[in-house]
């Protein structure tokens, strides 16, 4: 099983790549390659390329502000999709030499199409947040509004780490703008809308499920090399999630935007099985798009190989690791004036430890910085050398790396 890419043809993964050992390489390209999940190979994003209803009514009880709340479903959705569904757009991305001024004057064109929400107005501007890999690689933009009116959108700014992208529109036809929910409250079982663009041409459509799960994580494969770079937390759920979807609207029973869509399991035995960017997590990252057009992580300025993907034999020989040592990171690589070469870290070096957190692998790395540290902090490295456990204190920076 392979992936969707822009234009919906599924590929093959990529066979893993040999890694020399101990050699020093670069990791700038990492963070600005597209993201790609990796639950087994089975992972898809959701771009698209180019009846009678069930008269269903039941209760949940949610207990979402320390009080009870219950809600009948079937009236509830509709409402629900009254508030949020005008603010959810579609989203074409044209490659090659399409021109929305002059489309007759078209050579070499390709689009994709996904989804995206308005969640800001003013100064006449309005404000779409989509996934990155719908608006990946194009060479411009067009947004359908819900009124089927279409306007030129200019990227702001994408983070494919978050699989995240902010376009900005004239907000000239603009009739809604979302409300933000809360993921970090969402409970599993509760129900949750999926809001979006399938197949490219069925705009507005309207999914209803569960949360399946509010805390999963999953890994991300950054560069393609079958080796998780990291982990990915995201809001699973059983509403259906088809191609087109990306970037569309999560909502819950209020009509607040809890996620954005992202991703799927694209698996013949499988079904209900997707994924969404918890909405908590995005803001900041939206933020930082929308008001910078890049979003700025801590780095130490290495290149990371989880332990486990080194051969055994090197273990107890070339890192000289003591024997209960079974899991930890090795540095392949160190940049000049990084972070690290100042804390004095150097390459076979093997990371147990970032402040008083253990680490197993580069996928934990990554996602204690991420997560939980900011440019200019200083944080407690623990790590062995010639056998011996040693500690030394860094100051993070920012780069385009790790």
């Amino acid at each position: 099983m392979g992936y969707y890419d822009d234009n919906n043809m599924r590929t093959n993964r990529q066979s893993k790549r040999g890694m020399t050992w101990f050699l020093p390489s670069t990791f700038g390209a990492v963070v600005g390659a597209s993201v790609m999940l990796v639950v087994g190979p089975f992972v898809t994003n959701i771009e698209q390329p180019s009846s009678n209803e069930a008269a269903v009514t039941t209760t949940a009880n949610e207990d979402a502000t320390a009080s009870n709340v219950s809600y009948n479903v079937s009236s509830d959705i509709t409402s629900a999709v009254e508030k949020a569904q005008d603010a959810v757009v579609s989203i074409t991305s044209y490659q090659g030499g399409f021109s929305l001024e002059d489309p007759g004057n078209q050579s070499d064109q390709a689009a994709s199409s996904g989804s995206g929400v308005i969640y800001k107005q003013e100064n006449g501007k309005a404000y779409v947040v989509t996934n990155n890999h719908v608006v990946e690689g194009a060479s411009s933009v067009e947004v359908t509004l819900s009124n089927e009116k279409k306007t030129e959108a200019q990227v702001l700014g994408t983070d494919p780490l978050m699989d995240l992208a902010v376009l900005e529109i004239d907000d000239e036809n603009v009739e809604k703008v979302v409300e933000f929910g809360s993921s970090d409250q969402l409970k599993t079982g509760e129900p949750a809308i999926a809001v979006g663009n399938p197949l490219g041409f069925l705009e507005g459509s309207v999914t209803q499920g569960i949360i399946s799960n509010p805390n999963r994580s999953i890994p991300v494969d950054l560069d393609q090399n079958g080796q998780p770079d990291y982990e990915a937390d995201v809001i699973q759920t059983d509403a259906s999630i088809n191609p087109g979807n990306s970037g569309g609207a999560l909502i819950n029973i209020k009509g607040q935007l809890i996620g954005i869509n992202s991703s799927k399991i694209a698996e013949a035995s499988v079904e209900g099985i997707g994924f969404a960017i918890p909405i908590d997590d995005a803001q900041p990252i939206i933020k930082q798009l929308e008001e910078t057009g890049e979003v700025k992580r801590p780095v130490m300025g290495v290149t990371p190989a989880s332990l486990a993907e080194v051969p055994t034999q090197y273990w107890t020989g070339t890192l000289n690791l003591p024997k209960d040592v079974e899991a930890g990171v090795v540095l392949m690589g160190i940049s000049p004036n990084s972070p690290a070469s100042d804390a004095g870290l150097e390459e076979r070096d093997v990371i147990v430890k970032l402040d008083d957190n253990e680490v197993n692998t580069s996928a934990e790395l990554r996602k204690y910085l991420y997560s939980s540290k900011q440019v200019g902090d200083e944080m407690k490295v623990s790590f062995y050398r010639d056998g011996k456990l040693q500690t030394v204190t860094m100051t993070l920076a920012n780069q385009n790396g790790i």
